[in-house]
């Protein structure tokens, strides 16, 4: 619970610090008098904070959640922001405006990936899978750049009454995959959620990886005339948290698996991945929002059979999705796409053998714009929902479906992006004319 937030949105109201202390004691066994204690101190600080502010500490808000607007939920909303953080981007090699989930800067002869991935938010009592399934999802987005993994990091935070062993637990997840992928766990921080001013038990955090190669495969680079080609998927964090959820509990050692870390690196270690075009994982509101961001980075059209996909999906998560009816085009499955020539297809089919993985051709590039699913014969636009799919019981009642006042929140997102902009040149201005050299 963000007692600060309770504080500030309660200032005006009588008795709060009594309210307030009830509220602490849910959580604290502090006693009476101390809790008052901590509401007075609480309250103190949020009316030094927040009865007055400056152009630096404000910022204009857009009226507009979070929840509302799906940022998060890998659908149409949470891609719209995603776009605009890449307005805000500098330029590089490859950037948040190609659409890939690593960025890359040439050093010398060498491209460094950079990748970065928070843990899933409802994994916060299951530590470990937390940690295991973010480092994973780290190193793939470096991986689908073409890159070796080098290194890892991590950032963890615990709230105030989270066990210290949650710590434990989730670097012994993230270690797991280290010490199996022969990439060392380098650097970190370890911090409490909200300092004092959150109490509770959550967790989250996130795991980066850098990457190192002498050539990349971008979502850009996808030509007309390229075959795509799927390993099979058991899903991450997402099916995991589908499986514990829904009380399936067995499904989530499905996901416990390397398949697409060593796929990926039989394609590096025999230099095979020089003859692909671009690469991608089933991550980001599954097929469904990947070939939509492919197509808009690559300027094609891309087409999936829907029938082989499916051939491809662990036969126990897909028994549990198809139960739930859960659309498994629209949610992470966590495959390896490979998008190649025709010519070199077998290539990579057998060098993924050759890491113990299924994989299949599941469709093809041609000119144009879209994406496209290619099933019983008939051909139909694939696109990505509002949300992903609804992949929990609270998921399913929020729904995937796009708010009717979709495009009046586009605007009043756009304007606070302009003024987050303003203030960031008048910054840059004021320290420009701090800085002798420029």
């Amino acid at each position: 619970m963000d007692i600060e937030g309770f504080a500030r949105r309660h200032i005006s109201d009588e008795g709060l610090e009594e309210k307030l202390a009830e509220r602490i004691l849910e959580f604290k066994d502090v006693g009476d008098d101390t809790a008052l204690k901590i509401a007075r101190a609480v309250i103190t600080e949020v009316k030094n904070a927040y009865s007055k502010t400056n152009w630096l500490l404000d910022y204009h808000k857009s009226g507009v959640t979070m929840g509302k607007f799906g940022v998060g939920s890998r659908g149409t909303g949470d891609f719209y922001v995603h776009s605009k953080i890449a307005e805000m981007c500098g330029d590089a090699v490859v950037s948040s405006k190609d659409l890939d989930d690593a960025g890359v800067i040439k050093a010398g002869d060498y491209y460094i990936s950079i990748a970065v991935d928070g843990i899933h938010s409802r994994l916060s009592e299951f530590p470990f899978i937390a940690g295991f399934h973010v480092t994973r999802a780290a190193m793939r987005d470096v991986l689908v750049m073409g890159s070796k993994p080098a290194a890892l990091f991590s950032d963890i935070h615990i709230a105030d009454d989270g066990d210290v062993s949650k710590i434990f637990d989730h670097i012994a997840g993230i270690t797991a995959v280290s010490e199996l992928t022969g990439v060392p766990l380098i650097a970190g921080s370890t911090l409490r959620i909200g300092g004092d001013m959150v109490i509770g038990e959550r967790m989250t955090g996130a795991v980066g990886c850098v990457g190192i190669s002498d050539f990349i495969t971008p979502r850009r680079n996808a030509s007309p005339g390229d075959v795509i080609i799927l390993t099979e998927g058991a899903g991450g964090g997402t099916v995991a948290t589908t499986a514990i959820y829904y009380g399936m509990h067995e499904v989530v050692e499905e996901t416990i698996n390397l398949d697409f870390v060593f796929s990926a690196l039989s394609l590096i270690d025999s230099g095979i991945v020089k003859k692909v075009h671009a690469m991608s994982d089933v991550t980001n509101g599954g097929i469904r929002g990947d070939a939509e961001e492919i197509s808009r980075a690559s300027r094609c059209s891309l087409y999936f059979e829907i029938e082989k996909i499916e051939n491809l999906i662990n036969r126990r998560v897909l028994e549990m999705l198809d139960s739930l009816e859960i659309d498994f085009m629209g949610v992470s499955i966590d495959s390896l796409m490979v998008i190649c020539p025709e010519g070199v297809a077998n290539e990579v089919g057998e060098a993924i053998k050759q890491a113990g993985v299924r994989s299949d051709i599941v469709g093809w590039v041609e000119k144009g714009k879209g994406a496209f699913s290619v099933e019983n014969g008939k051909t139909k636009p694939l696109k990505p929902k509002f949300r992903e799919s609804a992949y929990t019981p609270i998921k399913k009642l929020v729904g995937e479906e796009k708010p009717e006042d979709f495009e009046e929140m586009k605007m009043s997102i756009d304007k606070s992006f302009n003024a987050a902009l303003e203030k960031k040149k008048k910054v840059m201005e004021m320290l420009k004319r701090k800085i002798p050299s420029m």
